[in-house]
């Protein structure tokens, strides 16, 4: 079973997104894994990205989303971490802004892999006091330590 610790790295870590707006953040964080050489085309992430937020929220409550597509090309799954401090409307159940972002990319043939990257996710936020630790950090280094931890 994969672990945030085997989904991410250092490259996919983003401890103070810029963006306002749920539009702003996707953008954000597709650029983000095309700056990490996960995707060549930012902006086919970006669309894969909306037109699954178009089918309903990915924010569960509680200040996350997880927000997540499956893509051509992709060599393994990647997990991006993204941290909103200051919240961004999500559209989620709650009405709660999302400070913590987990965006999936993985690969089209592998949709087991998906589905168990999203289940690690939630298997972590779950854990006590997690996500609060999460917001506190700013460095990727200890966020990673975080991620090991659990």
């Amino acid at each position: 079973m994969p672990t945030l610790e085997t989904l991410t790295d250092s490259h996919l870590i983003f401890p103070a997104l810029e963006a306002r707006d749920a539009r702003g953040i996707l953008l954000e964080l597709a650029a983000g894994l095309a700056g990490a050489g996960v995707v060549d085309d930012p902006s086919d992430l970006f669309a894969r990205l909306l037109e699954r937020e178009e089918l309903g929220s990915t924010a569960i409550g509680h200040g996350i989303a997880i927000p997540h597509c499956k893509l051509d090309g992709l060599e393994r799954v990647a997990v991006a971490v993204g941290l909103a401090p200051g919240g961004v409307d999500f559209g989620a159940a709650d009405g709660q802004p999302v400070r913590v972002f987990f965006l999936v990319a993985s690969p089209t043939r592998s949709p087991g892999e998906h589905l168990q990257s999203l289940a690690a996710i939630s298997r972590w936020v779950k854990g006590g006091g997690r996500v609060e630790r999460l917001l506190a950090l700013r460095d990727t280094a200890a966020i990673l330590e975080l991620f090991r931890e659990a």
